[in-house]
């Protein structure tokens, strides 16, 4: 580990270590003094900064989370079309992949199943990113011309969430059969979406036209 970083900042470089171990090891094969090594500090420090294991990772997650959040608000305030969004959104699925942040989310879930006070900090995150979601499907709904209040948001929030936790954790056991599939037909039905909005225009002007 980066001794030097961790004598400067060893709360974070204790984080750090935490995201490494969480990836390649998962939290059954992390202690405190694994950590501490990993980390390159005093064990005692773990204690002393976040008084538990527990706590360690689930900043470690929350840290991560606000990160990647950040990242999702910018791309969806981006100015174009959802479509686009919602391509970049699956993209970074992949990425996320990748850094090992799924891998971090799903070893929090699993732990979080028989800890209570974990399982409300997991939640929290999870009502993050459900509430990213949720903003981007009232704009996509004004998009497309339809009324918010007429569009079931909570379900389709709970959907793609659903949709996007059932294909994370199939790919972290090597399933992948009809992920391609699912998400190039949600693009036909987004592309369908897409045209709408040019033959409402167009009949606009068309009924502009009429009234001149």
């Amino acid at each position: 580990m980066r001794e030097t970083e961790a004598r400067q900042d060893p709360r974070q470089a204790l984080m750090d270590a935490a995201e490494r171990m969480l990836v390649e090891v998962g939290h059954a094969g992390i202690t405190t003094r694994r950590l501490a090594q990993e980390a390159g500090v005093n064990h005692g420090l773990v204690h002393y900064y976040f008084g538990s294991m527990e706590n360690v990772l689930a900043e470690t997650l929350d840290r991560f989370t606000e990160r990647l959040i950040e990242r999702q608000r910018a791309m969806y305030a981006a100015p174009v079309p959802f479509i686009e969004k919602w391509r970049t959104a699956m993209n970074y699925m992949d990425l996320d992949h990748e850094s090992g942040y799924q891998k971090i989310w799903l070893e929090l879930h699993a732990l979080a199943w028989n800890n209570p006070d974990l399982r409300a900090r997991v939640a929290a995150v999870t009502g993050e990113w459900r509430a990213v979601v949720r903003e981007a499907l009232e704009d996509a709904a004004r998009e497309y011309r339809r009324d918010p209040d007429d569009v079931p948001l909570a379900g389709l929030t709970s959907l793609v969430e659903t949709i996007t936790l059932g294909m994370i954790l199939e790919r972290h056991v090597g399933v992948t059969e009809g992920h391609r599939e699912l998400l190039d037909e949600i693009d036909r039905q987004l592309e369908s979406l897409e045209k709408g909005k040019g033959d409402a225009g167009t009949a606009t002007r068309r009924r502009r036209v009429r009234r001149t």
